[in-house]
């Protein structure tokens, strides 16, 4: 209606009428197909077409729902379906920054950021976009902003990695909480046991982050993860019906399982940290100083991440923002 009353052309579809094929897993399905020829036709006419996103529908016509950020995944999708020169991701916000603007006052916006670093960062903690959302753009190569709809400034282009990018060492910081961290303890020390640990969160539809396991010295060991505190009470129950299995002897009592909540994960984020050193040598440094302890450690190619307690999660988050200096911006340092 707002796009005829000033003065263009204007089609709504819904998702299903849009082309847009998922699985039959409701609430949270994924995209299978987008029979996109409609939706082109249309443009070729000169219509403006409003599509409702969040929404598919299965192969026997089923409707489904896209689950968390799915009204984002229906815009990239469909970008890349038509091969739209770029997608634009309008929110509340003016972009992706350094870190969240509400735990480190002088973050600072990214112009341009990969769409490895962001999905890093969705997964640690940063609630701009959603990690679904940034793999299905990166798979097919669409680039999207993200921008305010309040305004009309740049946002934060995300796209394939360039040589300009690597010289960033440090993009940002993200700080999760609400996290658990569950230890089983006591664990024989033997071949499948971790399958079968995990296999159990897994059928429970439990997801878990960081994983640790100590070194046996004794036929036992200890396996510590972290999952959402929302999980915990789950895990636990999941994990009680193994217990008999993963002991040593057959006996379930010696195994224990201790939950501690209250947890956060502080991640770094860079491309750059692949051909640069120091960066975890600074993180731990930083955090030692300002007596923040560090219970445990995950890392990948462009990641550093770390759990703390919760309680210390935002002063974490401010002061290792302020030894990367990632309130400065890089062009103009």
């Amino acid at each position: 209606m707002a796009i005829q009353g000033a003065g263009g052309q204007a089609i709504s579809l819904t998702g299903a009428q849009a082309g847009i094929e998922t699985d039959d897993l409701h609430r949270m399905a994924r995209i299978s197909n987008i029979a996109a020829d409609k939706v082109r036709a249309f443009l070729d006419q000169g219509k403006v077409v409003v599509i409702a996103g969040f929404q598919g529908m299965t192969r026997d016509g089923r409707i489904t729902t896209l689950g968390r950020g799915g009204s984002d995944l229906s815009a990239i999708a469909m970008a890349a379906a038509v091969d739209a020169d770029v997608c634009e991701i309008l929110t509340d916000v003016d972009g992706v920054f350094t870190c969240d603007p509400q735990i480190v006052p002088d973050a600072r916006k990214i112009s341009d950021i990969s769409y490895d670093e962001l999905l890093e960062m969705a997964s640690a903690g940063t609630k701009v976009m959603q990690s679904r959302s940034v793999e299905f753009a990166k798979k097919f190569g669409v680039r999207f902003e993200v921008r305010s709809s309040l305004n009309n400034h740049r946002g934060t282009m995300v796209m394939e990695e360039t040589k300009k990018m690597e010289g960033v060492v440090v993009r940002g910081v993200s700080l999760l909480g609400n996290q658990s961290k569950v230890t089983i303890s006591g664990v024989a020390d033997r071949p499948g046991f971790a399958a079968r640990i995990f296999g159990a969160l897994s059928e429970a539809h439990i997801r878990v982050d960081m994983i640790v396991q100590n070194v046996s010295h004794t036929g036992v060991t200890d396996v510590s993860l972290t999952l959402a505190t929302e999980d915990a009470k789950r895990a636990e129950d999941a994990l009680r019906g193994i217990l008999q299995e993963l002991a040593p002897d057959g006996d379930s009592d010696e195994v224990k399982i201790k939950i501690a909540a209250g947890v956060a994960k502080l991640s770094v984020v860079g491309i750059g940290m692949r051909s640069q050193s120091g960066v975890a040598s600074r993180l731990f440094s930083v955090l030692a100083e300002n007596g923040v302890n560090i219970q445990m450690i995950s890392t990948s190619e462009i990641l550093i991440a770390v759990t703390i307690d919760e309680a210390e999660g935002k002063l974490a988050a401010r002061v290792v923002h302020d030894a990367f200096g990632l309130a400065l911006d890089p062009e103009k340092a």
